[in-house]
């Protein structure tokens, strides 16, 4: 199945015909895509405005990296980078979602606009962080994850991944439902990067009907990620840095549209936007509704 019929909607946001675009604000340092470009409040607000201009449906504000080996900052460093962005772009409309694994950036995000709660552990990292989306009733990604960045390598050792990352992926689900989230309200996210070789995001990526066995929509968050870069060395001595990947983003972003993915998340946006159209269209009339 492709298209819509597969894509599913999400409780408390906007639906989409197709998918999604999420873009990406960074207000970082340390990012391994774009630290430092939008560490100052007013570059990372016109940049999520630039990038809502270039096609994004929704921007992700994060204030912390979580490349392989990144230092954690501090829970006021975080909020200090965060809130502003996320005050600012909701005051001028813009469909915001927060990345933070912290319960307190969360509901502090939340009350300053944010309308989607983006975790990458999903609700690991925190035992506070389930309880605070619960009561505030608004949606949550639920990413599959191993553990913090350091020793992330370690940690990934599949048998099966696909199998693996779905059986993970269905208690974390029965964990946050049973903790007071609503299923309608629920994001997955299978990850990719964060604990996987490059052979176990390229097998995830070509088994989205597994992942959409959920039950529930998918983000896919490949965006110049590490197994792109190891893609791309073919002709190379060494992997393209992380803004040379951008190509290779949107020709991912248009398979996993086509494949029936909720959103793809981005740090360069036209060309993902574009790519979702195109695979749009593509679907034909079948895979409308």
């Amino acid at each position: 199945m492709t298209g819509q019929q597969g894509r599913g909607s999400v409780e408390g946001l906007p639906v989409w015909d197709r998918c999604a675009v999420m873009g990406v604000v960074n207000v970082t340092p340390d990012s391994f895509s774009d630290g430092g470009r939008c560490f100052d409040a007013a570059a990372a607000i016109e940049h999520g405005l630039d990038l809502v201009a270039e096609g994004a449906d929704l921007v992700d504000v994060g204030g912390e990296s979580t490349r392989p080996g990144a230092t954690r900052v501090d829970e006021d460093e975080e909020l200090r980078r965060v809130l502003p962005v996320v005050r600012g772009l909701a005051a001028e409309g813009v469909v915001v979602s927060v990345d933070t694994m912290r319960a307190a950036v969360a509901a502090r995000a939340v009350a300053a606009g944010a309308v989607l709660v983006n975790d990458v552990s999903g609700g690991l990292a925190d035992p506070a962080m389930v309880p605070v989306v619960a009561a505030a009733g608004i949606p949550f990604v639920v990413m599959h994850w191993r553990g913090f960045s350091h020793g992330t390598n370690g940690r990934a050792v599949y048998a099966d991944v696909v199998g693996e990352v779905v059986a993970e992926l269905r208690s974390r689900i029965d964990a946050v439902v049973g903790a007071g989230i609503a299923p309608e309200r629920l994001v997955v996210d299978p990850g990719l990067g964060f604990a996987k070789r490059a052979e176990h995001d390229l097998r995830l990526m070509s088994s989205m009907s597994e992942l959409r066995c959920l039950g529930r929509p998918v983000l896919i968050a490949a965006s110049r990620k590490r197994f792109l870069g190891h893609l791309l060395t073919e002709d190379r001595n060494t992997p393209p840095p992380a803004r040379e990947r951008d190509a290779a983003t949107a020709a991912v972003s248009a398979i996993a549209a086509y494949r029936g993915a909720w959103a793809v998340r981005v740090h360069e946006v036209r060309a993902t936007a574009d790519a979702v159209r195109v695979a749009r269209a593509c679907e034909g009339p079948a895979g409308r509704t």
